[in-house]
């Protein structure tokens, strides 16, 4: 996230902190490495394995906390065994791996919808050993293989009209016009995307409900910061900086003259992003409480139980939702905090339960934000190497 130059100017004077350009333009001072984003211009001439092809645009899935929690193992010619990594899970925020999955699920729709653009069928058999259990522990997921892949050659497939967007795609995290909720049209556009009868979409544009929820999602905000653990969590994988950035590309990335100034100082530090009353600590309640308020409107999708399966469908579903709402130029952006099934966090997300009259028996998979705004530039992604196994 790049701070624009107005906030950067507000919040230097808010802070009381001097800093001089030194004969740095602050419009060129810590820019996105280009490498870091690569990944969006598409896979390169030399991915000839239709499989590496599409796993190109998979990976650019919607996922928490950008961590990309995903390993693709091509060691069977013609298939893909789709893992967890064990190294980009959240323990804390997502103890039994239900995000984790439902990135898997946006991850395997985006390799569907590629495979069909290159005239394949995948033919996707889910948990092919067997399913973690879904109390089980965050840390048990990676023995568990999620899918396996087959492609077969189709010349009949139909393709996605979706297919286009999937390098445009974003989940905008910035406030939103707060003038102009959701129309009634690109509404229709997404209940018509929305094709999983199983899952129920549900949307709410403007009204009573709509202010609920930004309460609601804002003290859910507010309690994950508050609560050390749940905080440090989200620190660890946060990347100040464009070195930081190109090193690591994935996690939660801060870039721009203002942090690069930060951090310069020695204010912008995980020490002091956790510690209450510092401009690193404050800054992220500011951020965070400023695109909670700036949201005119509100959807979500709610599975019928809550099993492993489901939690893939569900992030199927939501990409699908994505694509479309990128092609009709609509901000969307997960809202994780109110649906995380930390203990601290069982009081709010009944608040949210019963504000939006969701039945017994029925888990609400995702809630996302929906409205207006500038589009912003795409988040880091690992390169393809980084997640194959051969």
């Amino acid at each position: 996230m790049a701070l624009s130059r107005r906030g950067f100017i507000k919040t230097l004077g808010g802070g009381g902190v001097v800093l001089a350009a030194s004969g740095i333009g602050l419009t060129q001072c810590d820019r996105m490495p280009a490498s870091a984003v690569e990944g969006w211009r598409g896979p390169g001439t030399d991915r000839t394995d239709p499989r590496e092809w599409a796993l190109a645009h998979a990976l650019l899935a919607p996922n928490p906390h950008n961590l990309q929690p995903w390993i693709a193992d091509l060691r069977t010619p013609g298939a893909v065994t789709l893992l967890v990594d064990p190294d980009k899970v959240l323990p804390e925020t997502d103890p039994n791996g239900r995000q984790v999955l439902i990135g898997h699920g946006a991850f395997l729709e985006l390799f569907d919808i590629a495979a069909r653009e290159l005239g394949y069928r995948s033919e996707i058999t889910l948990f092919p050993k067997d399913a973690a259990p879904v109390d089980a522990p965050t840390a048990m997921l990676p023995d568990y293989p999620v899918a396996r892949i087959a492609m077969v050659r189709d010349p009949n497939i139909e393709r996605s009209p979706l297919f286009p967007h999937i390098f445009t795609r974003r989940s905008c995290k910035e406030p939103y016009d707060t003038e102009r909720p959701l129309t009634a049209a690109h509404e229709a556009a997404l209940r018509k995307t929305h094709t999983d009868q199983a899952i129920a979409l549900s949307v709410a544009r403007t009204g009573d409900l709509t202010a609920r929820l930004r309460t609601l999602t804002r003290d859910a905000m507010m309690l994950e910061m508050q609560t050390p653990r749940t905080l440090k969590e989200s620190i660890d994988v946060t990347r100040i900086g464009a070195s930081e950035i190109e090193r690591h590309r994935d996690g939660i990335d801060l870039h721009g003259p203002f942090f690069w100034w930060l951090k310069a100082a020695g204010l912008m530090t995980p020490e002091k992003a956790m510690t209450p009353g510092t401009m690193a600590h404050q800054g992220g309640i500011d951020y965070a409480l400023g695109w909670a308020g700036a949201t005119p409107s509100f959807g979500w999708i709610a599975t019928a139980g809550n099993s492993r399966a489901a939690q893939i469908s569900a992030g199927r579903a939501y990409v699908r939702l994505n694509l479309q709402a990128t092609a009709n130029g609509v901000a969307m952006h997960p809202v994780s905090q109110l649906l995380q099934e930390y203990p601290e966090m069982a009081a709010l997300q009944r608040g949210f339960y019963e504000a939006t009259g969701t039945p017994e028996g029925r888990t609400v998979q995702m809630l996302f934000r929906l409205g207006y705004a500038e589009v912003p530039p795409p988040s880091p992604r690992r390169p393809l190497d980084a997640i194959l196994r051969t």
